[in-house]
Order: C-alpha cells, then structure tokens, then sequence
C-alpha cells in the first residue's frame, strides 16, 4: 500500500474528526511540520527562523532544558531531584544511550505496519522492533534555539541509531503552562508532513528523587497526545486529541546508574516498553 496515500487519509481523518483551532489562542498546539512528504531536516531551520531565532550548533554540553527550575510550580519541586537527573536534562548532549526494547505480542504487528508505512519513510517515530535494531545504542544531537535576548525558545533532539545512521526520533522541546494550569509541563513537537504530533508531559517528582513524564488520558486542554494537521496555508488547522499515552521514569538504580524506563499504551493496552541506561561521557563524546 502506498505509505503517502495513507499520509493522506490520516490527515483526512483529522480533518473530518477534529476540532477547528486557532494557533494564536491555542499555541500549545503550535510548532514545526514537515516537508510535504517526508519530515526531512530542515524543519529545525524553518522554525528558527519563524522565531527569529539562531541555532546554536555544535554544543557539547547543550541540554533539553537551560534549567528543570522551569518546570517549577504546585505539585513539583525541581530542587528533590537527583543531581544525575538534572544533569541529564540541562546537559543532554553529555549523555550517551543504550536502549532494549520490548514489543507486546498483540501490538508487534501494528508497530511493524507503522514502521512499513510510515517510519522508515518518514524518518520519525522510528520505534525499534527487536532488541537488536538497537544493539549499538543511539547517538544524540541537541541543538538549542535561542531569540535575540539569548533566551532559550526551544530545543531539537534528534536520536540516531549508531549502526546505521537512521532517524529514530527529531522532536522539538520546551516548557509551557497550558490554559487555566499553574503548573509547566514539557511539551515535545513531533514534526510530520502537514502537520505535527504534540505530546504533552506532566513531570512529578518521586520519592527517591527521580522524575516521571507522564502524558495521561483526559479532556482538550489537559496534558496528553494531539494529532494536528497544519498545512501552512490558508486552510484551516485542524487537531484531534489521541489515546496515545506515555510514561517516562528517569531514576538512579542501586548501582548508581542512571536509568529510564518509558511504556508506550494505546487505550489502555501497554504496547511497548523501552528501557534506556545513560551513561555521562566527556562532552561531545555521545
């Protein structure tokens, strides 16, 4: 089956299922797309420039987050986390990752269709379908976009596999309040042809001072998964909200490794589980 063909019926089926918004109201659901047929690289280009923006290439000590302090509000308190998990996420760049995937048996099918259709193709949400397509670990760029004033506006990370080069995932981060919130939570573009995957994260510190991301089910407005479709012309844009749900736990194990465990659940079915050991190298060395 022609994998653009049914780029096209998905972004039908969010124009038809969908909601009509208004990306000066509803920012949150703004940020980059794709070519129109593939997501390519030079999405992070265009966006910078949108922003009028420069990028910050070659960093070696670049991180998701100049602070986790934005992330502070009711409910989290960035000061109880570890020092291995701020310094992941305020230095990304620092960090190498190997990754062992597990695929549910009710769900491998549809994570190989995925794959066939749309990943390879596309060269996004690329998720690894057996342990070894992962073997040789994942190489990390992180690339900070900052304004005029040096304020960060918002972060790529693109993740390679190192035995082949190919795209797993290029996202764009940053922080924001949502509507009516008091609390940040961590926002990650997807970029996709005409359009976007937008994933919302509430962070929530645990006991023993590690971090959860969580993207739970809920209402519009709430943290959680948005398909949009955003043409970048005069038609109107068009988002779904989707029952993709994640949940990430960064924590120190008793060896003191770093560690991250991330479910992946459709509905309520929990369809894949990766699990990421990050070590700190010497910066650039990723």
């Amino acid at each position: 089956m022609n994998g653009r063909l049914i780029d096209r019926w998905t972004q039908q089926w969010v124009r038809s299922t969908g909601r009509r918004v208004d990306l000066r109201a509803e920012p949150w659901l703004d940020g980059p797309r794709g070519d129109r047929d593939q997501v390519g690289d030079s999405w992070l280009a265009r966006e910078a420039a949108r922003h009028d923006g420069r990028m910050l290439n070659g960093e070696d000590d670049a991180g998701l987050l100049r602070s986790v302090t934005s992330l502070d509000g009711p409910g989290f308190e960035s000061g109880e986390l570890l020092p291995e998990v701020r310094s992941f996420y305020e230095h990304t760049a620092r960090w190498r990752l190997e990754l062992w995937s597990q695929w549910s048996p009710l769900a491998w099918p549809f994570g190989w269709l995925i794959s066939a259709l749309f990943a390879r193709r596309l060269q996004q949400l690329s998720l690894p379908l057996r342990p070894l397509d992962v073997a040789h670990g994942m190489s990390s760029e992180v690339t900070p976009v900052v304004g005029a004033d040096e304020r960060l506006i918002g972060t790529s990370w693109r993740r390679r596999l190192r035995a082949n080069g190919a795209t797993v995932f290029s996202g764009w981060y940053q922080h924001v309040i949502l509507p009516g919130r008091r609390r940040p939570s961590v926002r990650v573009v997807f970029p996709l042809p005409n359009g976007r995957l937008v994933v919302l994260l509430r962070p929530e510190v645990t006991a023993d001072g590690g971090l959860t991301l969580i993207s739970p089910a809920g209402r519009w407005g709430d943290d959680g998964a948005y398909l949009v479709v955003d043409r970048g012309d005069a038609s109107p844009v068009r988002a779904r909200r989707i029952p993709v749900h994640e949940r990430f736990h960064v924590f120190v194990d008793t060896e003191g490794i770093l560690r991250t465990d991330h479910t992946l659940t459709l509905w309520t079915l929990t369809v894949l589980r990766l699990h990421y050991r990050l070590d700190e190298t010497k910066a650039g060395l990723t």
